[in-house]
């Protein structure tokens, strides 16, 4: 995040593209306040560059005056991308810096939202209990979360129940990691209205999937035709309950190999019957080969003419206890944080996958254009989302401990990211 952003309100800061917007500048502190008889100047550099431009100096200046201790200025913003506010003296002496993005109306329209669409608790192999793990998502600056115990839904209820009674912003959605009987394909249940596991015990499984097998003439008979078919089945189950079904960690080495057979993954890449591959997986950092792989082979699949929406998941298996907890999520651009507009979005391909390993950079990875806006939230938007959650977070850990005081303090603190957002957010007509 540019310094100046914490020594001044500048909004908004992502505005339309091809449209002229109105941009505000004010100090928040005394010692960065404006000066009567001093005066300023305002440039405009746009991240992609203007054939001919080498300097900053080279971009056009334009000259503004301070009322009331802040200053208003109406620029153009000509394409989607970054640019850099250069607010400076009349002697060229820079006094701040200020990064906004313009964006195309499709969008513009659309919200930022961060969530975990795979983790565990100790329901399953996971270290704390669904309620300590949901108040912990909203500490890191999660939106939206899914418990995803390993054959268990009910944790995930247990989680959505613990905050039932409680005004949140954080979206708590149901879920588990779903294992089809003598299948190593693991498969994510996000947001299903019930349980596939369940499923599994009834002889219909057997039957349908049997049934299925028939059809997939494609492939050759024998095991690899059943594990597919069963794959399949788990899947179409997924959507039928309204959820998301994710292929997860399709290059998790385990046992010497790859734990998925890739006879196996290559069918699922050729013939796609999951709604979203997740592209960045919980892996330690010596497994980072794992995602590394998953990587290259999204981009491999994306020249070979593929659509492939994607999602990122920490898989973390404990928040206090373990790795992995914050070091990957996704974001999705979306109309709500609502269950539909989530999953929507998401197999609509606007979203992305975000490697946030400790002490190194953040990294989006999906689509460029995406990327390129993911990119900027990353750095400096999502930072002052972030603190607003750790508050909440903090107060949800405290009513699940037992703090009944701590819900009317979460009723206050409710609507805070969306304010932010809505003065983040602002175009002139």
């Amino acid at each position: 995040m540019r310094i100046a952003h914490r020594y001044y309100d500048c909004s908004p800061r992502i505005v339309r593209a091809k449209k002229k917007t109105t941009i505000t500048i004010k100090p928040l502190f005394d010692h960065r306040k404006f000066h009567d008889d001093i005066s300023y100047q305002i440039g405009l550099i746009p991240m992609l560059g203007v054939p001919g431009t080498t300097r900053q100096t080279d971009f056009q200046r334009t000259p503004v005056t301070p009322k009331d201790n802040a200053i208003t200025v109406t620029l153009d913003f000509d394409a989607e991308q970054e640019y850099t506010l250069l607010l400076e003296q009349g002697d060229g002496k820079v006094v701040g810096e200020f990064v906004l993005y313009a964006l195309n109306q499709d969008l513009f329209e659309l919200r930022p939202y961060k969530g975990d669409t795979h983790m565990h608790t100790n329901y399953s192999d996971g270290k704390e209990s669904p309620a300590f793990v949901a108040a912990s998502c909203r500490k890191i600056g999660l939106d939206f979360a899914a418990i995803t115990d390993h054959h268990r839904y009910a944790p995930s209820l247990e989680a959505m129940a613990a905050f039932s009674d409680v005004d949140i912003d954080l979206r708590l959605y149901p879920g588990e990691e779903v294992h089809p009987p003598s299948n190593p394909v693991h498969i994510v249940n996000f947001g299903g209205s019930f349980s596939v596991n369940d499923l599994f015990k009834t002889p219909q499984y057997e039957e349908q999937v049997a049934e299925l097998e028939k059809t997939l003439t494609f492939v050759p008979e024998g095991p690899a035709r059943r594990i597919y078919a069963s794959c399949v089945w788990s899947f179409e189950k997924i959507r039928e309950a309204g959820g998301l079904a994710i292929f997860p960690h399709p290059y998790w080495v385990y046992g010497y190999k790859f734990d998925v057979p890739e006879q196996i993954t290559d069918l699922l890449f050729e013939h796609q019957p999951y709604d979203a591959l997740e592209l960045i997986g919980g892996f330690h950092v010596w497994q980072a080969e794992s995602n590394m792989l998953q990587v290259a082979r999204y981009h491999e699949e994306r020249a070979k003419g593929k659509t492939i929406p994607i999602v990122g998941a920490t898989d973390s298996h404990g928040c206090e206890q373990a790795d992995l907890f914050g070091w990957y999520h996704t974001i999705v651009f979306a109309k709500s944080a609502d269950l539909n507009d989530l999953i929507e979005a998401i197999r609509g391909l606007n979203s992305v996958a975000v490697e946030a390993l400790p002490n190194e950079r953040v990294r989006a990875f999906g689509p460029f254009r995406l990327v390129c806006y993911a990119q900027f939230l990353l750095r400096e938007i999502f930072p002052f989302h972030d603190e607003l959650c750790l508050e909440e977070g903090r107060l949800m850990l405290n009513y699940a401990a037992g703090d009944k005081r701590a819900a009317e303090a979460l009723s206050k603190l409710k609507g805070r990211v969306e304010k932010l957002y809505d003065k983040m957010w602002g175009c002139d007509s």
